[in-house]
């Protein structure tokens, strides 16, 4: 028995978040006792096949073809069916992304198969493998078994392990190559540019530090004060839907239920109450600093540093700080 992870690559360039996904892999690996392998699927991305081999991965595989030079779903399904059908792996990971969301249903379902995602963990009861995930914008959660045979599928959520946790190899995994066939009749569309969002656009599910602001930062003009703080931490700015839904900060940087997942080295949280759909976006988050004048105030739950106090007046002093220690 063996456990598959389907690493993410976009554009020649390796998805950070699937070293996330490899890491629960190898917990499950351990718990298991089952042997773990990784694939990519693309074309020319040996070098990234490489990248993954460093880890602690019995094989990699690298799958290629013209095809698969830009993503569609049509040819991934094409060429990792016949793969996992050969390759006959009991597990199948892949992270939650988005070309993940748009290609795994179909190539579960194209294996009479079904798909389990956004999971946020897993657990081992007796001889049956469970996958968490929450339900109901996270108020609770449910344990889901698969009632089918292998290959069983299943996505893990942005933060649900961390990715610099993964483990090295002792020395690199072999790399086998596989061409996959991929008939032209099999691709039912063709991708056209790929969309570039605007300028001021971000995808924060990358992003190491994040200054997140709440309803505490009272007036649009006051997000100058969080600005300043993630410009002197090398961060990024983010909000609780209530910021978004005011047109105060796009909706690209809304963190949530209803927005980005996020999983960053730093999250700091400036006047965020803490509400279970802004939760459920962030607590991923290796290291989390909440600034609230409300000692009761949920974020505090989850925060690892946490200081009550008036974000105006926690904040200058603090940007003052990190400017010093910089030199």
């Amino acid at each position: 028995m063996k456990i598959l992870v389907i690493v993410e690559q976009r554009e020649g360039k390796l998805n950070r978040v699937s070293f996330e996904t490899l890491t629960g892999a190898q917990a499950i690996a351990r718990e298991t006792g089952w042997a773990l392998e990784a694939a990519v699927v693309g074309s020319g991305v040996g070098e990234i096949a490489r990248e993954v081999a460093g880890k602690k991965v019995a094989k990699v595989y690298d799958i290629e073809s013209p095809q698969l030079a830009a993503y569609t779903p049509d040819a991934f399904v094409a060429a990792l069916k016949p793969f996992l059908a050969e390759k006959k792996p009991t597990l199948v990971l892949m992270p939650h992304t988005y070309q993940v969301r748009d290609f795994a249903p179909k190539l579960a379902t194209a294996l009479g198969r079904a798909l389990v995602s956004d999971c946020t963990g897993y657990k081992k009861k007796g001889d049956k493998l469970l996958f968490v995930r929450q339900m109901f914008q996270g108020k609770f959660a449910a344990d889901v078994a698969f009632d089918s045979e292998p290959p069983y599928f299943a996505t893990f959520q942005t933060g649900a392990f961390r990715g610099d946790q993964v483990e090295a190899g002792a020395s690199p995994a072999a790399i086998e190559t596989v061409q996959a066939d991929i008939p032209a009749s099999a691709l039912r569309n063709k991708p056209g540019e790929v969309f570039k969002e605007a300028k001021q656009a971000v995808d924060l599910t990358q992003a190491q530090i994040i200054v997140a602001v709440g309803r505490g930062i009272k007036e649009e003009k006051n997000l100058a004060l969080a600005r300043q703080l993630a410009e002197a931490l090398g961060g990024e700015i983010a909000a609780s839907r209530p910021i978004c839904d005011a047109g105060w900060l796009p909706m690209d940087r809304q963190i949530g239920s209803s927005g980005q997942t996020v999983a960053p080295k730093l999250y700091v949280a400036l006047g965020i109450s803490g509400a279970i759909q802004h939760i459920v976006g962030m607590k991923g988050s290796r290291t989390i600093v909440a600034v609230n004048k409300d000692s009761e105030a949920p974020i505090f739950e989850v925060a690892d540093i946490g200081i009550v106090g008036n974000l105006f007046e926690v904040i200058p002093p603090l940007v003052e700080e990190i400017k010093k220690a910089k030199g």
